[in-house]
């Protein structure tokens, strides 16, 4: 078995594809919009080949996003060097992105940030 991908709606499709392509290599295929039901969606894919999918569709609900929540709480991304880690953070953080820890090596080894990103989302930047 293997995850095929991992979806979330977004308030902005474009704004959030965007975030991806720039900043974490993502390329997006050409998109999807059902007319009838309104609903639009983009698929990323990033090196290695995985997914995501970033939808919206309209009266979608937005409660807020708290740090500590049940249900998945972060996309963890790769980037291959703790050098990339910290350079990613700190343009992330650069441009105005909320970092809320990091970089450090956790205390399981990890040696990682993590930003909250596309609204109110967290990404996990790690080697």
């Amino acid at each position: 078995m293997r995850i095929e991908h991992v979806a979330m709606y977004v308030n902005d499709l474009e704004r959030a594809k965007s975030f991806f392509e720039r900043y974490l290599g993502a390329s997006a295929n050409k998109g999807y919009h059902n007319k009838m039901t309104g609903f639009r969606s983009y698929f990323l894919t990033f090196d290695d080949g995985a997914r995501l999918e970033i939808m919206n569709r309209p009266g979608m609900d937005d409660p807020e996003k708290t740090l500590n929540r049940t249900g998945l709480i972060h996309i963890a991304f790769s980037v291959g060097c703790k050098e990339k880690v910290d350079e990613l953070t700190r343009l992330l953080e650069s441009d105005g992105y909320e970092v809320i820890s990091g970089p450090r090596t956790t205390g399981d080894g990890y040696y990682e940030s993590c930003v909250v990103c596309i609204e109110d989302n967290q990404i996990e930047i790690t080697v």
